[in-house]
């Protein structure tokens, strides 16, 4: 099965949600959807990880074409990755099925 579309889940420090999208929006994204969260980190993790954990989050959800997924997903990473202030995480999900898009990237069905 061939997707047409991914969905990108970015979970960052609370605050740096606008990072997320500006640095998607570089690469052809055009919106998000942005979740109040609280991560639930152990001390272990921080201390294997080398990072201060901040127990406020931020996740933002951002369905793009598939064909420029990599390309977003690379500026999440130098944007708002582990070794920045955002300290996110990023990965994607292909999606089968969409509707409610009116951009010209989205496949009509008949």
């Amino acid at each position: 099965m061939e997707y047409t579309h991914e969905a990108i889940f970015c979970i960052v420090n609370d605050g740096y949600s606008d990072a997320v999208m500006d640095a998607a929006k570089k690469f052809g994204a055009r919106g998000g959807t942005v979740i109040n969260a609280r991560g639930t980190a152990s001390k272990e993790a921080e201390t294997f990880f080398h990072i201060t954990i901040q127990p406020e989050k931020e996740i933002v959800m951002i369905l793009v074409p598939s064909e420029i997924k990599e390309n977003v997903l690379h500026a999440l990473y130098r944007e708002v990755g582990l070794e920045t202030a955002g300290q996110g995480i990023a990965f994607s999900v292909p999606v089968d099925g969409v509707v409610g898009l009116t951009t010209s990237d989205a496949p009509q069905k008949q």
